[in-house]
């Protein structure tokens, strides 16, 4: 007999919230019922009107009342297998049972009934549980199964056979697999779950030369008593070919999918790697030729990709797991097939999601706002119950912002957590979202929008400082030449800026005399036109103030550098008559060689850079073979010696012009006299007397110079020494003279400002070059260098320091005098 487990239970029922429970409680006042449970157990395939129990003996009926009572089995879908004799209480089998087709893949079969006895009214459980016997052989899918292995396949490589299938459960399924004998194979078993899965083993490297086909014979045995068998011819053709062969990245993949999932969802993709190349390389994917045909009306396989989507329904009442055999397939010749397998698990739904409710919502928060200042208040509920209807909430990643509970539960207020700046984000979409806590996990989200609001906590801020201006002189009065800008990181009042002039110190002077500026757009317009020669550089500070309260202002330094025009035309020095024409005669002998210095022809001009460089050229010349102009200098050489048939008088007429755009010139004229050597040194003694006279005028007058001059020089150093002190590092702007170039005149002028250089040059200033005076401190002047055989008696050497500040020039002259017979020539 089978055995029996008996357990009753009995009790009234309680009170219930709902109308048809109390209707429920009306009906059981009346009636004792009493409910209980029996399990039986009895193997397949018994014969018809088996005795499974005496279920009235079990429960403690009377037997003899069982019929009175209508001692019955109810409606059930299982009530054909079995029938209950109301004479003796004894439940029979009623139907030939098969476990594989009522219970296929479980591991329990149970047969449930629900018995009702009357009088009072009785209600019990019966639980039949059905043994498996061993009645079904293993079975191979197919008679024969065929393989090809390439030769150069390494000893231990495992191929998968297709695995038997017995319908019995537990130890009357598969248990044993036996290889043929031979010298080259084994076969070995893989477990997978409840499957036992048969795996080729290669034992020794395969000769295709020698045996190019093996036949073999595996068989299937279950663990029933007796046991029962089933075989599968194995032939193995041995091929050269593709060594390697496709490797799945799992062994087994498992994965969870939703029931319900919508038709085209993608449950998995899986991923096979073959190392080999070209067609060799090439997978494809298929299912294993031993699974079921439900497999294939609910999953499809991308051959290609590996991607397994849905194309029918799963649900989890009916199937709880699907299994799906996977093999990869190179293209190689022959190809290699990899398995794997795919299990899925279906998961049921927790099909409500939480609800977000903002009761309270502040649109504008100023950005001076404190911590812990609230913004909303935000309840969240879910209609699940337990778990699922547990809910946590949290609001997006970085933002300012937090989410607090209050004491009620799913109440939560949205607090600033840290400092707001309106200018770094004005405003901020926080996502707030809900989940709930069953499987899986439904949420929900509710985007806040909240604006910051501006105050005034930036000042305007400059696009560069300083400002640097460079402006040609000779300007338009009231044209603008400049245009300030600055920002300002608030809006509306807080940004609107007004720019001023700061009023100077007094040590450059009231700068609103010479510029003003617009103060709504910055615009800088110069008051007066500008000479270059007068002054160079202005400085000064701008201020931007915005308008909010209080209002907030910022100030940048604006240097202005006056550019030179070319509106000075050159000025002759040398040669210049008494009524201060630019006439001169020279006399020289008539015997002096090629190369004589006849004279020098000084000038200077009053601009600088290319606008002060002069050029010298002969403009009229009575014998052209005679005299020769440098064009750098100014010097005036015989080209060749002179004859008898020379003219006595020659007349040079020079030009001399500078290198502006649209060049100023002055024209000088010289006379050579052509005399008897006996004449010319009478010319020479007489202007040797008159010199001297001169040369002591010039040295008393030169000392008185040298003594003031070396006072002011003193007090000079003394002011820029306090002037650069006071001076901003940010701006430098200096007047260095840097390179000398030979000629008459040299203007070597520079601005520095930050990383910026500017320098104007002229040509190059020969050593011992004296500064003209009223030349504004950027004019050179090369003295005369003529001497002869007969003049090279004394000489002068002087040591020349400049210095310009503010258009003062100082000059201090070192000489040393040597005195020899003949009369002093300066150089």
């Amino acid at each position: 007999m089978s055995h029996i487990r008996f357990a009753m239970t009995e009790g009234r029922q309680r009170r219930r919230l709902s109308c048809w429970w109390c209707a429920g409680i009306f009906l059981l006042c009346s009636v004792d019922m009493i409910l209980g449970q029996l399990k039986y157990s009895v193997s397949e395939h018994v014969s018809v009107g088996s005795t499974v129990g005496n279920v009235g003996k079990d429960l403690g009926l009377d037997l003899n009342t069982l019929t009175s009572r209508r001692f019955r089995i109810v409606s059930n879908s299982n009530r054909s297998l079995f029938e209950l004799n109301q004479n003796n209480g004894v439940l029979h089998v009623a139907q030939n049972m098969d476990r594989e087709e009522l219970c296929d893949g479980t591991k329990v079969c149970l047969i449930n009934l629900k018995i009702v006895v009357e009088s009072p009214l009785e209600i019990h459980y019966v639980s039949v549980e059905i043994i498996d016997i061993n009645d079904h052989s293993p079975s191979f899918p197919e008679t024969e199964q065929r393989l090809e292995i390439a030769e150069n396949t390494p000893p231990g490589t495992h191929f998968q056979i297709h695995a038997a299938r017995d319908p019995d459960f537990g130890i009357q399924s598969v248990r044993l697999y036996r290889l043929g004998q031979n010298d080259y194979f084994d076969i070995q078993v893989k477990e997978s779950e409840e499957d036992k899965i048969p795996f080729l083993v290669l034992k020794k490297p395969l000769d295709r030369e020698g045996k190019s086909e093996h036949n073999l014979v595996l068989t299937a045995l279950d663990g029933g008593t007796p046991s029962r068998s089933g075989k599968l011819n194995l032939t193995i053709n041995v091929l050269d070919a593709n060594d390697n062969r496709p490797v799945f990245s799992k062994d087994i993949y498992t994965v969870s999918l939703n029931e319900n999932a919508p038709i085209g969802t993608i449950v998995i993709k899986v991923n096979a790697t073959d190392s080999d190349e070209g067609l060799n390389g090439e997978i494809e994917y298929t299912f294993g030729k031993t699974q079921k045909k439900q497999v294939y009306d609910i999953f499809e396989l991308d051959s290609i990709t590996g991607e397994i989507r849905l194309k029918g329904k799963v649900d989890f009442e009916e199937t709880e797991i699907y299994r799906l055999d996977l093999q990869a397939s190179d293209k190689g010749q022959p190809p290699w097939t990899g398995e794997s397998r795919v299990v899925i698990k279906l998961k049921d739904l927790n099909d409500n999601k939480p609800e977000i409710e903002i009761t309270s919502l502040s649109s504008q928060i100023p950005e001076d706002s404190k911590p812990g200042t609230v913004v909303a208040l935000i309840s969240v509920r879910d209609r699940d119950s337990g778990m699922n209807g547990k809910v946590i909430c949290k609001i997006s990643d970085n933002v300012p912002f937090d989410l607090t509970p209050s004491i009620e539960e799913n109440m939560f207020s949205l607090v600033t957590k840290g400092r707001l700046d309106r200018e770094a984000e004005s405003h901020y979409d926080i996502t707030i979202t809900a989940t709930d806590s069953g499987e899986p996990r439904l949420s929900a989200a509710k985007t806040l929008q909240i604006h910051v609001s501006d105050i005034n906590d930036n000042r305007p801020v400059f696009s560069q400082n300083p400002f640097e201006i460079y402006l040609v002189e000779n300007n338009t009065p009231g044209v603008s030449v400049f245009s300030i800008t600055a920002s300002d990181k608030d809006v509306n009042e807080n940004a609107a800026i007004t720019y001023s002039i700061r009023k100077s110190d007094g040590i450059n002077g009231d700068v609103a005399h010479f510029f003003n500026i617009h103060s709504e757009n910055g615009e800088i317009s110069a008051l007066k036109s500008f000479d270059f020669e007068s002054r160079k550089t202005f400085q000064f500070q701008v201020v931007a103030t915005d308008s909010g309260t209080p209002s907030l202002s910022s100030n940048v330094t604006v240097n202005v550098f006056i550019l030179d025009q070319n509106d000075n035309a050159p000025v002759i020095l040398y040669p210049l008559s008494s009524n201060g024409s630019a006439e001169g005669v020279e006399e020289i002998p008539r015997n002096v060689n090629a190369g004589h210095l006849v004279t020098k022809v000084r000038a200077y001009d009053a601009d600088i850079g290319y606008n002060g460089w002069l050029l010298f050229s002969l403009q009229e010349v009575t014998d052209h073979s005679l005299f020769g102009l440098d064009r750098y200098t100014g010097q005036i050489r015989t080209l060749r010696s002179f004859t008898e048939t020379d003219e006595a008088e020659h007349k040079l007429v020079i030009l001399v012009k500078d290198n502006g755009n649209v060049s100023l010139s002055a024209t000088a004229t010289v006379i050579v006299k052509l005399v008897e050597p006996k004449e010319a040194f009478a010319a020479s003694d007489v202007k040797s007397a008159a010199n001297d006279d001169e040369g002591n005028d010039v040295t008393f007058y030169l000392m008185i110079t040298l003594g003031a001059v070396s006072v002011l020089f003193i007090i000079s150093i003394i002011v820029l020494i306090a002037m650069q002190c006071s001076k901003s590092t940010d701006y430098t702007s200096k007047y260095l003279q840097e390179t000398n170039y030979d000629g008459t005149l040299c203007h070597s002028i520079q601005y520095r400002s930050g990383d910026k250089r500017y320098m104007l040059v002229g040509p190059r200033m020969s050593i011992g070059s004296t500064i003209v005076p009223g030349s504004h401190a950027n004019t050179l002047v090369l003295p005369d260098r003529r001497r002869t055989s007969e003049e090279v008696r004394q000489s002068f050497s002087f040591k020349r320091c400049f210095f310009f500040n503010g258009g003062l020039l100082f000059v201090i002259v070192v000489a040393k005098v040597f005195t020899f017979p003949s009369r002093p020539q300066f150089f």
